[in-house]
C-alpha cells in the first residue's frame, strides 16, 4: 500500500495510547517524517458521527452486541476508504489510536462475538491494510479505568461504563492477540508516572522499522543507477 507506514496504538481505557501516539508524532516530525495522527472510530466526518452513536453515554436503549460490531465496521470502512488508504499511498507515517485489534478485543473477547465473524468484517472494512507494528500498552484494568479521561462527553462513555469483568476480558484478549502475533504486536508494560520510559521503548521498535525502509530504498536506488 504505497510507501507509507501504519503504526497503531492499542489498549484498554486509560492506558495512555493518545499520549504515546502524540509523543511519537513529535519525535518523528523532528526527523522530518510526514506524520498523520488518526483515531478510530472516527477520523472522517461520517465515522465521527458513528462514533457519537457508539459511545454516547446518554443513550437510553440497549445496544445489541452485533449492532455495536457493525457500527464499528461501518465507521472503519468509511475511514479506510476516505482517509487511511490515500494517506498510506502518499507515503505518510500514520500513527493511529486504535484499529481492528480493538474490535477483536472489545467485541470479540469482551462481548463474546465469534472471532471468525469479526475477522471477516475486519478484512472487508480494512481493505486488507494491516499495521506495520502495533503497540499494546498494558495497564492493570482497575488503574486504567481510574485514569479514564472524561473530556469527550463530560462523563464516562457507554463502553467505559461497562463492567470490570468485561474490561478484564478485553485486556486478556489483547494479551492473547499479542501472543498469536508477536512479530507485529509489541506489549509495552505500564510505567507509573514514566511516559518517557514507555516512549523510549516504542521509539526503539519504530526506528528499526523506518530504518529498514530507508535501507530498502537506498538499495533500490543503487540498482536503478
Amino acid at each position: 500500500m504505497g510507501s507509507g507506514k501504519l503504526i497503531t496504538f492499542e489498549g484498554i481505557e486509560g492506558c495512555g495510547k493518545t499520549t504515546q501516539r502524540d509523543m511519537l508524532a513529535n519525535y518523528l516530525e523532528g526527523k522530518d517524517f510526514k506524520v498523520l495522527r488518526l483515531r478510530e472510530p472516527g477520523g472522517v466526518e461520517i465515522s465521527e458521527k458513528i462514533r457519537k452513536v457508539i459511545l454516547d453515554p446518554e443513550t437510553k436503549s440497549e445496544m445489541y452486541n452485533l449492532t455495536e460490531l457493525l457500527l464499528f465496521s461501518a465507521a472503519r470502512t468509511q475511514f479506510t476508504k476516505e482517509k487511511l488508504r490515500p494517506a498510506l499511498k502518499s507515503g505518510k507515517v500514520i500513527l493511529q489510536d486504535r484499529y481492528y485489534d480493538s474490535t477483536n478485543a472489545y467485541q470479540g473477547y469482551g462481548l463474546g462475538i465469534n472471532l471468525d465473524v469479526i475477522d471477516f468484517l475486519n478484512k472487508i472494512a480494512t481493505m486488507g491494510i494491516r499495521p506495520n507494528i502495533t503497540f499494546f500498552l498494558d495497564i492493570p484494568v482497575e488503574l486504567g479505568l481510574a485514569k479514564t479521561i472524561k473530556a469527550e462527553f463530560g462523563k464516562k462513555d457507554r463502553i467505559e461504563r461497562k463492567s470490570l469483568n468485561y474490561h478484564q476480558k478485553v485486556r486478556e484478549g489483547y494479551l492473547e492477540i499479542a501472543q498469536k502475533e508477536p512479530e507485529r504486536v509489541k506489549v509495552i508494560p505500564y510505567a507509573e508516572n514514566s511516559p518517557d520510559m514507555v516512549h523510549k521503548e516504542i521509539v526503539k521498535y519504530v526506528d528499526e522499522i523506518l530504518n529498514q525502509g530507508k535501507k530498502w530504498q537506498k538499495s533500490l536506488q543503487e540498482i536503478v543507477n
